[in-house]
C-alpha cells in the first residue's frame, strides 16, 4: 500500500442509555466526509442503545457493565486499531463524538479537516449554539485553569468531549486519565509531549443540561475526575493534594 494513501476518519461515541439520540448521532456522523467507519462503544446501557445504534449503520462494542467515559474511549480506540490492522489500512484518525448530539452530528466535519491535512494533532470543539454545556462553572474554570498552569494554553471549552486527533497522538497519552478526567489529561499530556492542538468553533449542540439531583450529581462526578487528573499535572492542585495527606 503506498504511504500515500490518506488515511481515512473512524468515529467513536461511547454512549450509556442513549436510545433516544443514538440513531440520528449515528446516521448524521456516517455523512462525515472521510468517515469510512462508525463505532458506538455500549457502557453498560439498560436500553436499547446498542440495537438502535446498529440498525442506524454503526458497528457496536458492548461493556457489561459501565466503565466510564475514558474506558469507552480506550476499548473504541482499541477495536479501531484491531479493525485497520485486519483491513490493512494506514491508521486512521480518531473522532471522539457524544451520543446525544443528534443531527447536529453533521456539523462535526470542520474537527477532521485540520487533522487529515496535517496541521494539528488534535482538535478541540467549541460550540458555537448557545446551549449550556455540562460541567458548570466551577468544574469548567477548574479544568480550565489547571491547564493554563500546566501548559500555558487557555482553553475555550476545556471539557468538550468532542475531540479529532491521529492515533500517534492518542498513543502518546495512553493511559488515559480516568473518568470525566480525560479531556483536562489529554490536553495537557499532548501539549507537554509536544503535539498541536486547534480549537475548532462549530455548531453542535448537546442535550441541554439539567439541574436536578441527577444532574448535580453528575457535576460531583465531574468535579472529583477532573481533580484526580490535575492531582499528577497542576503544580498548583498537586501541592495542595501533598498538604492533604497525612504526616
Amino acid at each position: 500500500m503506498s504511504d500515500e494513501t490518506p488515511a481515512g476518519t473512524a468515529v467513536i461515541i461511547p454512549a450509556m442509555n442513549e436510545a433516544e439520540r443514538i440513531g440520528a448521532t449515528v446516521r448524521a456522523a456516517r455523512d462525515l466526509p472521510g468517515v469510512d467507519l462508525v463505532l458506538v462503544v455500549d457502557d453498560g446501557s439498560s436500553d436499547a442503545t446498542s440495537i438502535i445504534a446498529a440498525e442506524a449503520g454503526a458497528d457496536v462494542v458492548r461493556h457489561a457493565r459501565n466503565r466510564g467515559k475514558a474506558a469507552a474511549m480506550e476499548t473504541g480506540a482499541e477495536s479501531v486499531r484491531l479493525l485497520d490492522t485486519r483491513d490493512g489500512v494506514r491508521p486512521r484518525h480518531l473522532l471522539f463524538l457524544d451520543a446525544d448530539l443528534a443531527d447536529t452530528a453533521r456539523e462535526a466535519a470542520p474537527l477532521i479537516t485540520p487533522v487529515a491535512a496535517g496541521e494539528a494533532d488534535m482538535t478541540i470543539a467549541v460550540f458555537s449554539s448557545t446551549v449550556k454545556l455540562g460541567g458548570h462553572g466551577i468544574v469548567v474554570r477548574l479544568s480550565r485553569d489547571g491547564i493554563r498552569r500546566a501548559t500555558g494554553f487557555a482553553a475555550t471549552q476545556p471539557l468538550n468531549g468532542q475531540r479529532c486527533l491521529t492515533r500517534a497522538a492518542f498513543e502518546a497519552a495512553r493511559p488515559l486519565a480516568h473518568g470525566f478526567g480525560v479531556e483536562t489529561a489529554l490536553t495537557i499530556d499532548l501539549l507537554n509531549r509536544g503535539f498541536r492542538i486547534k480549537e475548532v468553533e462549530v455548531p453542535l449542540a448537546h442535550r441541554a443540561t439539567g439541574t436536578d439531583l441527577r444532574a448535580q450529581l453528575h457535576r460531583a462526578r465531574q468535579f472529583r475526575d477532573v481533580a484526580r487528573a490535575l492531582a499528577t499535572r497542576d503544580p498548583v492542585v498537586r501541592d495542595r493534594v501533598a498538604r492533604l495527606r497525612p504526616r
